[in-house]
Protein backbone atom coordinates (compact mmCIF):
# COMPACT_ATOMS: atom_id res chain seq x y z
CA UNK A 1 0.00 0.00 0.00
CA UNK A 2 1.30 3.38 -0.87
CA UNK A 3 1.62 5.52 2.25
CA UNK A 4 -0.47 8.76 2.27
CA UNK A 5 1.47 11.92 1.87
CA UNK A 6 1.85 13.94 5.03
CA UNK A 7 2.56 17.15 3.12
CA UNK A 8 -0.03 19.83 3.95
CA UNK A 9 -2.33 21.09 1.22
CA UNK A 10 -0.83 24.01 -0.65
CA UNK A 11 -1.81 27.33 0.84
CA UNK A 12 -3.76 29.76 -1.33
CA UNK A 13 -1.60 32.39 -2.99
CA UNK A 14 -0.85 35.19 -0.60
CA UNK A 15 -1.39 37.81 -3.29
CA UNK A 16 -4.94 36.69 -4.20
CA UNK A 17 -6.97 39.84 -4.88
CA UNK A 18 -9.30 40.82 -2.08
CA UNK A 19 -12.10 41.20 -4.63
CA UNK A 20 -12.19 37.41 -5.19
CA UNK A 21 -12.77 36.79 -1.47
CA UNK A 22 -15.79 39.07 -1.33
CA UNK A 23 -19.20 38.21 -2.63
CA UNK A 24 -20.64 39.97 -5.64
CA UNK A 25 -22.41 43.18 -4.78
CA UNK A 26 -26.09 43.60 -5.51
CA UNK A 27 -27.53 46.78 -6.96
CA UNK A 28 -29.52 47.22 -3.75
CA UNK A 29 -26.32 47.17 -1.69
CA UNK A 30 -24.76 49.78 -3.94
CA UNK A 31 -27.80 52.06 -3.67
CA UNK A 32 -28.02 51.59 0.11
CA UNK A 33 -24.39 52.69 0.41
CA UNK A 34 -25.09 55.68 -1.84
CA UNK A 35 -28.00 56.71 0.41
CA UNK A 36 -25.72 56.48 3.47
CA UNK A 37 -23.23 58.82 1.84
CA UNK A 38 -25.95 61.31 0.88
CA UNK A 39 -27.38 61.20 4.42
CA UNK A 40 -23.94 61.89 5.88
CA UNK A 41 -22.51 64.43 3.44
CA UNK A 42 -25.27 65.64 1.13
CA UNK A 43 -25.56 65.18 -2.61
CA UNK A 44 -22.15 66.74 -3.25
CA UNK A 45 -20.58 64.03 -1.09
CA UNK A 46 -21.77 61.28 -3.42
CA UNK A 47 -19.07 60.45 -5.96
CA UNK A 48 -18.08 57.17 -7.54
CA UNK A 49 -14.73 57.38 -5.73
CA UNK A 50 -16.38 57.88 -2.32
CA UNK A 51 -18.89 55.14 -3.07
CA UNK A 52 -16.07 52.76 -3.97
CA UNK A 53 -14.38 53.55 -0.66
CA UNK A 54 -17.62 52.96 1.24
CA UNK A 55 -18.03 49.54 -0.40
CA UNK A 56 -14.34 48.63 -0.45
CA UNK A 57 -14.34 48.31 -4.25
CA UNK A 58 -12.62 49.82 -7.23
CA UNK A 59 -14.84 52.74 -8.31
CA UNK A 60 -14.64 51.60 -11.91
CA UNK A 61 -16.26 48.29 -10.93
CA UNK A 62 -19.35 50.17 -9.79
CA UNK A 63 -20.25 51.08 -13.36
CA UNK A 64 -21.62 47.56 -13.61
CA UNK A 65 -24.49 48.78 -11.45
CA UNK A 66 -25.02 52.32 -12.73
CA UNK A 67 -24.17 54.04 -16.01
CA UNK A 68 -23.00 57.29 -14.45
CA UNK A 69 -23.53 59.57 -11.47
CA UNK A 70 -26.81 60.91 -12.87
CA UNK A 71 -28.23 57.39 -13.06
CA UNK A 72 -26.88 56.79 -9.55
CA UNK A 73 -28.88 59.76 -8.28
CA UNK A 74 -32.00 58.33 -9.91
CA UNK A 75 -31.23 55.08 -8.11
CA UNK A 76 -30.93 56.86 -4.75
CA UNK A 77 -34.42 58.32 -5.26
CA UNK A 78 -35.68 54.87 -6.24
CA UNK A 79 -34.16 53.23 -3.16
CA UNK A 80 -35.85 55.70 -0.80
CA UNK A 81 -39.24 55.67 -2.56
CA UNK A 82 -39.23 51.88 -2.65
CA UNK A 83 -39.56 51.93 1.15
CA UNK A 84 -43.14 53.22 0.84
CA UNK A 85 -45.89 50.72 1.54
CA UNK A 86 -48.99 51.63 -0.47
CA UNK A 87 -51.86 49.14 -0.18
CA UNK A 88 -54.45 49.45 -2.94
CA UNK A 89 -57.39 47.61 -1.39
CA UNK A 90 -59.14 47.15 1.91
CA UNK A 91 -58.81 50.70 3.24
CA UNK A 92 -60.66 53.96 2.81
CA UNK A 93 -58.80 56.08 0.22
CA UNK A 94 -58.68 59.23 2.36
CA UNK A 95 -57.26 57.27 5.31
CA UNK A 96 -54.58 55.81 3.04
CA UNK A 97 -53.64 59.17 1.50
CA UNK A 98 -53.20 60.60 5.00
CA UNK A 99 -51.02 57.67 6.06
CA UNK A 100 -48.93 57.78 2.87
CA UNK A 101 -48.36 61.52 3.34
CA UNK A 102 -47.01 60.99 6.85
CA UNK A 103 -44.89 58.05 5.67
CA UNK A 104 -43.39 60.23 2.94
CA UNK A 105 -42.71 62.94 5.54
CA UNK A 106 -41.00 60.38 7.79
CA UNK A 107 -38.76 59.31 4.89
CA UNK A 108 -37.97 62.95 4.15
CA UNK A 109 -37.02 63.64 7.77
CA UNK A 110 -34.82 60.52 7.77
CA UNK A 111 -33.20 61.44 4.44
CA UNK A 112 -33.46 65.25 4.10
CA UNK A 113 -30.65 65.48 1.54
CA UNK A 114 -32.58 63.12 -0.75
CA UNK A 115 -35.64 65.40 -0.85
CA UNK A 116 -34.25 67.63 -3.66
CA UNK A 117 -33.93 64.50 -5.82
CA UNK A 118 -37.59 63.71 -5.23
CA UNK A 119 -38.90 67.25 -5.58
CA UNK A 120 -36.81 69.40 -7.89
CA UNK A 121 -34.58 67.16 -9.98
CA UNK A 122 -36.24 65.64 -13.06
CA UNK A 123 -35.22 62.03 -13.72
CA UNK A 124 -32.84 61.69 -16.63
CA UNK A 125 -34.86 59.00 -18.42
CA UNK A 126 -38.34 58.87 -19.99
CA UNK A 127 -41.20 57.78 -17.75
CA UNK A 128 -41.42 54.20 -18.99
CA UNK A 129 -37.66 53.66 -18.72
CA UNK A 130 -37.25 54.91 -15.15
CA UNK A 131 -36.40 52.57 -12.26
CA UNK A 132 -39.48 50.64 -11.22
CA UNK A 133 -39.16 51.79 -7.63
CA UNK A 134 -39.85 55.38 -8.72
CA UNK A 135 -43.00 54.34 -10.59
CA UNK A 136 -44.61 52.03 -8.03
CA UNK A 137 -46.04 54.89 -5.90
CA UNK A 138 -47.70 56.29 -9.03
CA UNK A 139 -49.17 52.93 -10.10
CA UNK A 140 -50.36 51.99 -6.62
CA UNK A 141 -51.97 55.35 -5.87
CA UNK A 142 -53.69 55.29 -9.27
CA UNK A 143 -55.06 51.86 -8.34
CA UNK A 144 -56.14 53.07 -4.90
CA UNK A 145 -58.00 56.02 -6.42
CA UNK A 146 -59.63 54.12 -9.28
CA UNK A 147 -60.79 51.48 -6.79
CA UNK A 148 -62.38 54.34 -4.84
CA UNK A 149 -64.33 55.44 -7.93
CA UNK A 150 -62.17 58.11 -9.55
CA UNK A 151 -61.98 57.77 -13.35
CA UNK A 152 -58.38 56.95 -14.41
CA UNK A 153 -57.72 60.42 -15.85
CA UNK A 154 -59.05 62.07 -12.68
CA UNK A 155 -56.93 59.70 -10.59
CA UNK A 156 -53.83 60.94 -12.43
CA UNK A 157 -54.77 64.58 -11.76
CA UNK A 158 -55.37 63.75 -8.09
CA UNK A 159 -51.95 62.07 -7.87
CA UNK A 160 -50.25 65.15 -9.34
CA UNK A 161 -52.12 67.52 -7.03
CA UNK A 162 -51.49 65.33 -3.99
CA UNK A 163 -47.75 64.99 -4.51
CA UNK A 164 -47.45 68.64 -5.55
CA UNK A 165 -48.94 69.62 -2.20
CA UNK A 166 -46.92 67.02 -0.31
CA UNK A 167 -43.56 67.97 -1.79
CA UNK A 168 -44.30 71.66 -1.26
CA UNK A 169 -45.10 70.97 2.39
CA UNK A 170 -41.83 69.06 2.81
CA UNK A 171 -39.79 71.87 1.27
CA UNK A 172 -41.47 74.38 3.57
CA UNK A 173 -40.62 72.28 6.61
CA UNK A 174 -37.01 71.70 5.60
CA UNK A 175 -36.55 75.43 4.97
CA UNK A 176 -37.65 76.37 8.49
CA UNK A 177 -34.12 77.14 9.70
CA UNK A 178 -33.33 79.15 12.80
CA UNK A 179 -30.77 81.91 12.49
CA UNK A 180 -29.76 81.47 16.14
CA UNK A 181 -31.22 78.24 17.62
CA UNK A 182 -30.00 79.13 21.13
CA UNK A 183 -31.84 82.45 21.20
CA UNK A 184 -35.10 82.38 23.20
CA UNK A 185 -36.64 85.49 21.60
CA UNK A 186 -38.49 84.37 18.45
CA UNK A 187 -37.74 87.53 16.45
CA UNK A 188 -34.02 87.16 17.08
CA UNK A 189 -33.98 83.38 16.74
CA UNK A 190 -35.28 83.56 13.17
CA UNK A 191 -33.24 86.62 12.26
CA UNK A 192 -36.43 88.57 11.52
CA UNK A 193 -35.10 91.56 13.44
CA UNK A 194 -32.94 92.22 10.40
CA UNK A 195 -36.00 92.90 8.24
CA UNK A 196 -37.23 96.51 7.87
CA UNK A 197 -40.22 96.82 10.21
CA UNK A 198 -42.13 99.11 7.83
CA UNK A 199 -41.85 96.65 4.90
CA UNK A 200 -42.48 93.37 6.75
CA UNK A 201 -44.82 94.11 9.66
CA UNK A 202 -46.91 90.94 9.24
CA UNK A 203 -43.94 88.61 8.87
CA UNK A 204 -42.20 90.10 11.90
CA UNK A 205 -45.45 89.92 13.85
CA UNK A 206 -45.72 86.19 13.16
CA UNK A 207 -42.32 85.40 14.67
CA UNK A 208 -43.75 83.43 17.59
CA UNK A 209 -45.92 81.34 15.23
CA UNK A 210 -43.06 80.71 12.84
CA UNK A 211 -40.75 79.50 15.58
CA UNK A 212 -43.36 76.98 16.75
CA UNK A 213 -43.56 75.33 13.32
CA UNK A 214 -45.01 71.80 13.58
CA UNK A 215 -44.45 69.94 10.32
CA UNK A 216 -46.89 67.12 11.08
CA UNK A 217 -49.67 69.54 12.09
CA UNK A 218 -49.09 71.70 9.02
CA UNK A 219 -49.27 68.60 6.84
CA UNK A 220 -52.59 67.56 8.41
CA UNK A 221 -54.04 71.03 7.95
CA UNK A 222 -53.22 71.03 4.25
CA UNK A 223 -54.39 67.45 3.79
CA UNK A 224 -57.76 68.28 5.35
CA UNK A 225 -58.41 71.04 2.82
CA UNK A 226 -57.13 68.92 -0.08
CA UNK A 227 -59.16 65.82 0.80
CA UNK A 228 -62.38 67.80 1.26
CA UNK A 229 -61.96 69.15 -2.26
CA UNK A 230 -61.16 65.72 -3.69
CA UNK A 231 -64.20 64.17 -1.97
CA UNK A 232 -66.40 66.84 -3.51
CA UNK A 233 -64.94 66.07 -6.93
CA UNK A 234 -65.57 62.35 -6.46
CA UNK A 235 -69.13 62.98 -5.28
CA UNK A 236 -69.76 65.14 -8.34
CA UNK A 237 -68.54 62.38 -10.63
CA UNK A 238 -70.77 59.81 -8.92
CA UNK A 239 -73.83 62.08 -9.26
CA UNK A 240 -73.18 62.55 -13.00
CA UNK A 241 -73.20 58.80 -13.64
Amino acid sequence: MTPQSTNPSPAPPADRPKRSRRGTLSRDEVLAAAVRLVDADGLDGLTMRRLGQELGRDPMALYRYTRNREALLDGVAEHVLDQLDIPTEGSEWQVELRRIAHDVRALAMAHPHVVPLLVTRPPMTPLGLRPLGTLRPLERILELLTNAGFPPADALHVYRTYFGFLFGSLLNELQEVSHDPEESEALLRLGLHRLPADEFPLLRGLASELVRFDGAAELDLGLEALLIGLQARLDGHVHRQ
